[in-house]
């Protein structure tokens, strides 16, 4: 994320062709500081002395580290300690010396994502989102469920990320940084030689001295430092070498690149090995318990030792139960008290709340139990320890195997994260472009401009140009397209592709977060984090859910036991060694525990996490899940026709003399005239001209001059060539300069129109003395797709659709504003998308109906509906497993989504 963007993918804040020309001031030392630049214009500077005026008046402010202005291009860097001042402030300064301030950030908004630990259910992101919105300077806050993550937008001169961390964990949540700033631009080294703490502070200077570099870590203890900077102005090699020079005759510094391991991963593995312990832990309680309640019992006379009385009535059986049950309630189940007060706390309800509940009423009700049989010789009462430990096993089991199966929801994106190597071959050119050195270097280390030797079967480390060499490079990890792709001088090279057969020699051009690669990843986040609309209605549920289930369990227990109480159903339904209390409270313990709120909340994020990921490995990148829930709605896609359903690249077809010239000299008036011209329709006819004038007896390709060339927009061009005046355009053209045009030239305009041809003729002096026919031809798998899209019962026309998609050779204008981005020029992957949203969109109903059902279907029978006419009841810790098996049915049927197939390449195959 961009430390001071708006958006996921914001271009680098210098551009190449506005750098700024200035002296950076050295700056002090103060680890922990945080300094931000300011980039702004300023107009009114005629000379040094005006810049050198600015520079002084913010000199004198407290909290800025430089000021360096540009009297050549009227722009200032200011680098500041948010802490002490403001952007605002900085501007006002700048005004008060007689000067106006232009393109100004309107507010410095940074962008921080978190990842919040604890969260169960919607209505624990509903909770995150509520506290982090409440913060002073929170623009905006984004939490999703499934991948634990929150997006925070925040002005830093207002808040801070530690204070967004304070808020989270106020609220009853863990909460750790994943990324804050220009964290995607970060290197990280291990420093060697440090003697003193005066070697950190030279270091430190050193790197705040830099151009291009925003931050500088410095952590003594681990001896390491994490650097984040602009890769347009500065690059990882560069600051290893700094490093290495701020050393004096006494020290002598050394940087290594180091890697930290994968927090996300490691986190993840933590999550399931807890679980997975928890759930051991809690089995070799509950196993034992489970044995003596319902099986030793039943097995005369092996059971008959649990029936011995320690005290009164107080029997073995009942004491080892307890005994057992304890941890299970209190240590191994603490998670459960833990997130209900939380929960309370913030005045809502969760799952947790649910299991607490249940759990709490079977245990202390068993308790009573066991005092009430130890404390009397007439005891009456049957205890229900075996039902707390049990249902937290399974609740635990539950969270396990979801744990489990939400990871593989992310496969598709890690995958994508994997694609780049780990190293790249570096080349030392001399000024001929001869190769000096040849280095193997990690492509942590590659900068701008850098020239890289790809040899065959090894992996583009970073997007670049190849200017030497031919290849076919393999695009499908990435485009989804298997077919290998030529590649020659001039033509780009994506990072992450497989080189198959040639070496090719390539210039890199985009790096770290600028390549199509990190894009792809940041774009598929920001689609996971987003909500769908589909998922509002989740929301509301949940809202009431868990009040709802609560105020049923009560209704149920009294719908029990105030009939039973009454007489009003026979004592024969009541089972063997309970009575009508312990029966309504199973009952009312069976509602609590049966319903959960989930799986409610996974429908949604979890289908379009698998969805997206799964999307953009085939070459589909769809910016949401707004974007991928409209698209399901498409009823007519609307194509737009040159580059999209045709190639882009105007062709001649035809060529033809009306007059008694020479085709030599039609092709060199024609050439004279076009050459001027940028139009593609005009290269076209140039192209194919030139080649014409060699077919037909050419020794060379030069040509005249033209004279007085104009250009009549949407008609033509025209001029003088020598003593000739020429004409090339259409006939509108020709009718405006009065040319006559024959029955036979308007024959042969008509015929090549009817085949949606351009026909371009040629006047020399005042007669048509040609033509040409050219065509953008129509791409081959356009009619296939047309067809299918109407297979879909979707209409194709050519005019705006609802959705917009771009197709990855579009200009970067048209990607940024497009919902979903084709990423080859393939029409195929219209289908995809479209297909793609429909069966997520149909996987989501179908998780609302496994989430619904089980909530359904599964309280009326908890609550003891089928137990008056067939005797089926559902004891708390089976309705239990019934909770646990809901989420795990709900993620394993978004999981199926990674199965998906392009509908056309399935046809055709």
């Amino acid at each position: 994320m961009e430390a001071n963007g708006k958006d996921d993918l914001k271009k680098p804040l210098l551009q190449d062709d506005d750098a700024v020309a200035v002296n950076v001031v050295q700056l002090s030392y103060n680890r922990n500081k945080k300094i931000r630049t300011l980039l702004f214009k300023v107009s009114g500077i005629t000379c040094a002395s005006c810049s050198n005026s600015i520079e002084s008046a913010l000199g004198k402010l407290k909290g800025i580290e430089s000021a360096s202005v540009s009297a050549l291009q009227g722009q200032a860097v200011v680098k500041y300690v948010p802490e002490l001042i403001s952007a605002t402030m900085i501007k006002e300064a700048v005004e008060d010396t007689g000067f106006l301030v232009d393109e100004f950030p309107e507010q410095d908004i940074a962008i921080c994502r978190i990842r919040i630990k604890g969260m169960a259910c919607t209505s624990c992101s509903e909770s995150v989102e509520r506290a982090l919105s409440m913060i002073d300077g929170v623009k905006k806050a984004v939490v999703g469920l499934s991948l634990e993550e929150a997006k925070v937008h925040f002005d830093p001169n207002v808040t801070s990320t530690s204070r967004i961390i304070v808020a989270v964990e106020d609220a009853g949540f863990g909460a750790d940084i994943i990324s804050s700033g220009s964290d995607l631009n970060k290197v990280h080294f291990k420093l060697e030689g440090i003697n003193s703490p005066d070697d950190f502070t030279a270091i430190q200077c050193s790197l705040d001295a830099l151009e291009g570099v925003n931050t500088a870590e410095i952590d003594q203890q681990e001896h390491r430092v994490t650097i984040s900077y602009e890769p347009d102005i500065i690059g990882p090699r560069t600051l290893m070498q700094c490093i290495q020079e701020s050393g004096h005759e006494s020290s002598t510094y050394r940087a290594s690149l180091f890697i930290p391991p994968r927090q996300r991963e490691i986190e993840k593995e933590h999550e399931i090995h807890t679980y997975r312990s928890l759930f051991l832990w809690s089995c070799l309680f509950s196993v034992p318990i489970f044995v003596f309640a319902m099986v030793l019992p039943m097995l005369p006379p092996y059971g008959n030792w649990l029936e011995y009385k320690v005290f009164n009535m107080l029997t073995v059986g009942i004491l080892l139960k307890w005994i057992l049950c304890t941890p299970v309630q209190f240590v191994i189940g603490r998670r459960f008290y833990a997130g209900s007060y939380h929960a309370l706390r913030r005045i809502s309800a969760n799952m947790d709340v649910l299991i607490a509940l249940g759990t709490n009423a079977a245990y202390f009700y068993s308790v009573y139990i066991m005092i009430k049989a130890l404390t009397s010789n007439p005891f009456e009462g049957q205890d229900f320890f075996e039902t707390s430990p049990m249902l937290i096993s399974f609740i635990l089991l539950g969270k396990y195997l979801e744990v489990l199966a939400k990871g593989k929801t992310s496969d598709a994106l890690a995958k994508l994260t994997e694609l780049a190597p780990e190293t790249a071959y570096l080349l030392t050119l001399d000024g001929a472009g001869n190769i000096i050195s040849e280095t193997e270097i990690s492509t942590q280390l590659i900068q701008k401009n850098d020239v890289l030797k790809i040899v065959p079967g090894a992996k583009v480390p970073v997007d670049g140009i190849v200017i030497n060499g031919h290849s076919y490079v393999n695009e499908s990890m990435i485009t989804g397209e298997a077919r290998p792709v030529s590649k020659m001088p001039g033509d780009k090279v994506i990072g992450g592709t497989v080189n198959e057969n040639g070496c090719v020699l390539i210039k890199a051009t985009h790096i770290g977060s600028e390549t199509a690669l990190s894009q792809m990843v940041q774009l598929v986040e920001a689609a996971q984090l987003a909500r769908a609309p589909v998922q509002k209605l989740a929301d509301q549920i949940s809202r009431f859910f868990v009040p709802t289930v609560v105020l049923t369990a009560v209704v149920t227990w009294l719908g029990w036991f105030i009939p039973g109480q009454l007489g009003v159903y026979p004592s024969s339904w009541i089972p063997k060694g309970m009575n009508v209390f312990e029966l309504a409270l199973q009952f009312g313990i069976s509602v609590l525990v049966v319903a959960c709120p989930c799986t409610l909340g996974l429908a949604t994020p979890t289908a379009i996490m698998v969805a997206t990921g799964k999307g953009a490995s085939q070459g589909v990148l769809i910016k949401g899940g707004n974007a991928l829930e409209k698209a399901h709605k498409v009823k007519l896609v609307a194509f737009d026709k040159t580059g999209t359903l045709t190639v882009g690249k105007p062709t001649v077809v035809s060529a033809v003399l009306f007059s008694n010239i020479s085709m030599k000299d039609f092709c060199d008036v024609t050439i004279s005239a076009e050459a001027n011209s940028e139009h593609p329709i005009a290269k076209a006819v140039v192209d194919h001209a030139k080649k014409l004038r060699l077919k037909h007896g050419a020794e060379n390709e030069y040509h005249l001059e033209i004279e007085d060339f104009e250009v009549h927009t949407g008609a033509g061009v025209s001029g003088k060539v020598g003593e000739r005046k020429i004409l090339v355009g259409n006939r509108r053209l020709m009718h405006a300069f009065n040319i006559p045009v024959s029955n036979e030239v308007v024959n042969y305009s008509s015929e090549h129109e009817h085949l949606a041809r351009t026909c371009v003729l040629v006047a020399v002096d005042e007669k048509i003395a040609g033509a040409f026919a050219v065509s953008d031809p129509v791409k081959p798998d356009a009619a296939r797709v047309v067809s299918f899209l109407h297979s879909m019962d979707i209409t194709s026309v050519m005019v705006t659709a609802d959705v917009g998609m771009a197709i990855g050779a579009g200009t970067d204008v048209a990607i940024e504003a497009a919902d979903v981005v084709l990423i080859k020029s393939n029409l195929e992957d219209v289908v995809t998308a479209l297909d793609l949203s429909r069966k997520t969109m149909s996987r989501i109903r179908l998780n609302y109906v496994w989430a619904l059902g089980y909530n359904v279907l599964g309280m009326p029978v908890a609550a003891g509906v089928l137990f008056p006419f067939t005797g089926i009841r559902l004891p708390p810790w089976l309705a239990g497993a019934c909770m646990a098996a809901s989420s795990i049915s709900v993620v394993c049927s978004s999981l199926l989504l990674q199965s998906y197939k392009k509908p056309l390449n399935s046809r055709v195959n």
